[in-house]
Formats: C-alpha cells, structure tokens, sequence
C-alpha cells in the first residue's frame, strides 16, 4: 500500500461514502418536508409529468361538478315550480267543476270564475320565478340546456319541459276561462288534459334530475380515484422515510468517524522519521 502524504486514498474513499451518504440524508429529508418522493422534475421527470397531466385532469373536474351541480338546482327550480303549478291545475279543475253545476246562482258562479282565473294567473307567475342563475327550464325560453360532463368538455343536455299555459295547451285566442256553465263543463277535460301533460313533464325532468345525480356522483368517484393515483406516484411513505432517516443519521457519524480516522493516516509517516 503506497504511504504519502500528497494522496490519502482512505480519506478519498471515505469522504466519497460521506458525500454519498449526506446525498442520500438531504433525499429523505427532502421527502419528509415535503411528503413527497417525487417533488419536482429533477426527482423523476417520467412520473413527474405523469402526476401533474392527472393532477390537471381531477382539477378540472371540479368545474364539471359546479356545472353538474348548477344543472341540478335548475332541474330543482324547475320542479318545484312543476309541483306548485299541479296543484294549481287540479283545483282549477275543481273549481270548472263546481262552475259547470247548473243550479248555481250567478254570484256563486262568478265567484267561482274569479277563483279559476286568480288560479291560472298563479301559474303564470310560477313559471315566470322558475329561474336559477338566470336559467329555466320550465318557462320555453330554452329549449335545452348543456351542463360539462367530463374534463374533455363534452356535454350533459337536459331538454326542456315548458310548464306555461301555453306549454300545457291551455293558450287560445283568449286566456283560459269560462263564461257559462257548459263553458265550465268543457272546461274540465282541458285541465285533465294539461294536468296529464305536466305530469309527463314532470316526470321527464325527474328523470333527467337522477342521471343528473348519478353522473355526478361518478365524477366524484373519478376525481378520487385521480387524486389516488397521483398520490400513489409521488408521495412518499413517511414511516420507511423515517426509519431510513434514521439508519442514514447513524452511517453519516459513523462516515465522519472513518474520515477522521483516514485523515490521521499520514500523521503515522512522521513515526519513521524519528530517531
């Protein structure tokens, strides 16, 4: 073994194991301050990019779930109003009913003509305050309405369902009403008509409410599993960095105790200078 005192090949050699070793340490320290294995770029470029284009992905997916969840307070509006707009129907339909009985005095019967027109006028108002964010769908002023379904911008369209007297057939030349007893009685079967009519709108809405609710408990689902695969690629495993840590502390000592002792190597070249 060649003794010099120009090169010290033992402290090379350990200093080489020490700088390793705190490469190492800085590594897993690294890891623990930021809970990640993969930080950046430089960590691991491949799974860098890969962590960020699905990180991407399940961030957009929050926008789908706004316009999802806008969709469904506007179907909700619109039910509402669908509901109030049923009753309203089935008592007009009670009150052409009462109206069409031949034996009623005229007061009994124009008061019974006031109720129905009172009522017919509800609906109009109803339908005109089914409106969410400046939105209806129960008023014919659209005729569908798209809401985002995926990252990609593809679309979830809901149709429509006009609740106005005139999307329930009850527009003519003049507003719905009656002046006769047999106006009255010909009147029953058109709010049996209109009544059908909402229903079928209603239910159709309802129906566009729950695929509504299922993709959006589906997108839901699929930015949980995103966010899980990104963290399955980046984040580290901060029991087994810790122990690591551990394990490193105790060989960057025990690295700067063989570089102490490699360093005390030339010192020994005096001993056979002495006489």
């Amino acid at each position: 073994m060649l003794n010099s005192i120009n090169t010290n090949p033992g402290a090379l050699l350990a200093l080489q194991n020490l700088n390793a070793t705190n490469t190492e340490l800085n590594t897993t320290q690294s890891r623990i301050n930021t809970g990640k294995k993969v930080a950046s770029a430089k960590d691991n470029g491949a799974i860098w990019s890969m962590a960020k284009m699905q990180s991407a992905s399940s961030s957009s997916l929050n926008a789908v779930k706004d316009s999802l969840q806008r969709g469904q307070s506007t179907i909700d509006v619109a039910l509402a109003a669908g509901d109030s707009i049923t009753d309203l129907l089935m008592k007009m339909k009670e009150k052409a009913l009462a109206a069409s009985d031949t034996s009623l005095n005229t007061a009994s019967f124009n008061a019974l003509k006031a109720d129905f027109d009172s009522l017919r006028k509800q609906i109009t108002k109803a339908v005109d305050n089914a409106t969410f964010n400046g939105a209806s769908l129960a008023t014919g002023s659209v005729a569908a309405m798209t809401f985002l379904a995926n990252a990609d911008g593809s679309g979830f369209t809901v149709q429509a369902q006009t609740l106005s007297l005139a999307g329930l057939n009850l527009t003519t030349a003049t507003a719905p009403t009656f002046t006769t007893a047999t106006e009255a009685n010909a009147m029953i079967a058109k709010m049996t008509d209109a009544l059908q009519t909402a229903t079928n709108k209603l239910s159709a809405l309802g129906t566009l409410s729950t695929g509504l609710d299922t993709h959006l408990t589906f997108v839901g689902k699929l930015q949980d599993s995103l966010d899980t695969g990104v963290g399955n690629l980046v984040d580290a495993d901060l029991a087994k960095e810790s122990a690591k840590l551990q394990s490193l502390q105790t060989k960057q000592q025990l690295g700067v105790q063989a570089l102490s002792i490699a360093n005390q190597t030339p010192q020994s070249i005096l001993s056979l200078f002495k006489g």
